[in-house]
């Protein structure tokens, strides 16, 4: 039964230790993507329709056409 303590004890320590050198790992940069910003440029952006921009581009058309006819 006492080996049952010991192992846990063993392993909660490494638990730790892991987990501190996880922390550690992440608050030094470790983890930070440099990579996808530099090649950001490269592909297109997605099309996003402003709703105001499209309204107003149609009152725009719609006074050019009753002013046209």
């Amino acid at each position: 039964m006492s080996v049952i303590y010991v192992l846990l004890a063993i392993s909660i320590t490494v638990a730790v230790a892991f987990f501190a050198a996880f922390v550690l790992s992440v608050k030094s940069g470790q983890y930070d993507d440099t990579y996808t910003p530099s090649v950001r440029m490269l592909f297109e952006d997605e099309v996003v329709k402003d709703e105001k921009k499209s309204t107003l581009n149609n009152q725009k058309s719609n006074k050019n056409t009753t002013t046209n006819q």
